[in-house]
Formats: structure tokens, sequence, C-alpha cells
């Protein structure tokens, strides 16, 4: 097996070898997911030219891919760098870190006026290789693609979640041993996202969307979801009463889902106009948030606690 680590902020996952695709007549996006920097991706197959040059899209060409946490699609090429096994297992049992700011910048050196590397969204990995380097607050830190720089390291937190799925026949999952803290970090996570745009495929504070809300979240905490609306097989996610729903659990509905917060409030990233991101809703009729279009066709409830 080959493997690639993501070099680039955010690499984009399509649904195929193409950044568009053509349906009834309209091109639109084939974004399926998105990769942070500094993810490992297993390569399952050769490079491929893009599929529809008539979308308009640049003829580059696509590397189909499983994500760690086993979603598959096509990267551009050039987003990814190629490395053996042994060196995408380097990387990950490294003093690997995550970002954990909206938006955080690697310099050249450790000042605000240094050359700005590259710019890295929540959830992106990078090797920590001092926390206190020259300078106090800045952590000098090593790239995916072997360069150094240095960053605020208060924008670094410990990473809870195995990338090994890469290489393994299951996902590895973080012990759970503190059941109320975990639902209290998850919820945290997901309510740090306030305010993102939605965006379609999206799973950054860039712009997210309603699965990549809740997939990130449980992410960052150790546990890998299932990347879309829905519950899989495979997956640590089961389906659970509605009445016995807790904070933290999620609340599915055709093609949509949020995570469940208490007292009927819910939080989610939605496309909906006057919404336009992740924002709060609530199962109380008598809410001014109240979204009767969801409740109506709430279909199931999904815990890791089941």
């Amino acid at each position: 097996m080959r493997y690639g680590i993501v070099k680039r902020s955010l690499c984009t996952v399509y649904e195929e070898a193409s950044e568009k695709m053509v349906s009834d007549g309209q091109v639109l996006s084939g974004i399926a997911d998105e990769v942070m920097h500094g993810m490992i991706v297993a390569i399952t197959g050769d490079a491929v030219a893009e599929r529809y040059p008539e979308a308009e899209s640049r003829a580059g060409m696509f590397l189909p891919v499983r994500t760690f946490y086993n979603y598959t699609g096509y990267l551009p090429v050039e987003d990814v760098l190629e490395v053996p096994p042994e060196a995408a297992k380097e990387w990950e049992a490294s003093d690997l870190w995550v970002v954990n700011g909206i938006c955080v910048d690697v310099m050249s050196i450790p000042d605000v006026q240094g050359v700005k590397l590259i710019s890295l969204f929540r959830g992106s990995l990078v090797k920590v290789l001092n926390w206190e380097s020259e300078r106090e607050g800045w952590a000098r830190v090593e790239l995916a693609d072997g360069r150094i720089g240095y960053m605020r390291n208060q924008f670094l937190s410990e990473k809870e979640f195995s990338q090994a799925g890469a290489w393994l026949d299951e996902l590895p999952q973080a012990e759970i041993t503190d059941e109320n803290a975990f639902r209290r970090a998850v919820m945290e996570t997901a309510k740090s996202y306030l305010g993102v745009q939605y965006r379609w495929g999206g799973k950054t504070t860039a712009g997210i969307d309603c699965s990549g809300l809740v997939s990130v979240s449980y992410m960052l905490n150790g546990i890998l979801l299932y990347r879309d609306a829905k519950i899989m097989d495979g997956f640590p996610l089961k389906e659970i009463r509605k009445e016995d729903m807790k904070p933290g659990d999620l609340l599915f509905f055709p093609g949509h889902v949020a995570m469940y917060l208490g007292d009927g409030l819910y939080i989610h990233s939605t496309g909906k106009i006057g919404s336009g991101g992740v924002v709060y809703n609530s199962l109380n009729p008598d809410s001014p948030i109240y979204r009767q279009d969801l409740v109506a066709c709430m279909k199931a409830v999904g815990s890791i606690f089941a």
C-alpha cells in the first residue's frame, strides 16, 4: 500500500476524479470531504486524469484514496506528499499536535513579522520540535513537507485521535473513561465552530457542513465516525430511542445531522437562508429558534454509548 500526507493547508476529497461534475446540464462541485494539513491517506490506486473536462475543471491528475477514517474519494496529486509505509507510520508516531485556532499562521521565525509559510485551519497536524522555542510562547514545528517554522503554542492541542486506520483493518478509537466528560468535551468542540459558514463537503473553520461538524467534533476528541449524515455499520455510533438521547448524541434527519445539547437545544451546520452556517436551533415548539421542518422529519438518534 502507498500512503500520502496532506501538504496543503486544506485538501479537497472529490467524489470522482474531478473538481466539478455535470448533473442535468448543471456544473456542480464534486467535493465530498476535506482533509487538513498533516493528515494521512492510503493511496488505493494509480493517478487518473480529470474525468469531466466539459465541466471546465483544470486538467489535473487525481489519486484515489481512503482516509484514516475510512472515507474514499480522489485528491489532486499536487496536494499530497506520497511516502512509503514506514514514513507514514513514522509521521503518525512523531510528536504530532492539533491546531486548535480558527486560522493560524506558521511563520519563518518566532515573530509576527516573520514570513508566513502556511496558514492552518483547526484540526490540522504539525510535528512539534520544541514547545518553547527561542522565544516564549512560540513552538518550533515541522510541516508535512519538512519545512521548519514557528507558531504560537497557545493554538496547539494534544492529538486525541489515531490515524492508524489508514493501514489497520479496523478504526482505532480512543478509550473513554468518563462518559460525562466526553459528552461535555464533544459539545464544546462543536460550539467552537459557531458562526462558521456552511460549505458543502466542508470540515474546517473556513466552511463546514452538517456531517463535517459532528464528525470533526468527535474526531478531535478521539472518536472516528462515518463522515456522512447516516449511521453506518462498522462505526461506533448506534441508533437509540429518542427518549434515551443525552447531550452529545446525534440527531438524524433526511440528508442532515445535528448534535443534541440538552434541554431541547441542538447545534448544526445548515445552509438554510437566514442561518447559512453553524447555529443553534431547538426541538421545543415554544422556542424562537424552533425548526418545525426538521422536527417533523427527524428519523433517528445515534449514540456511541448505546
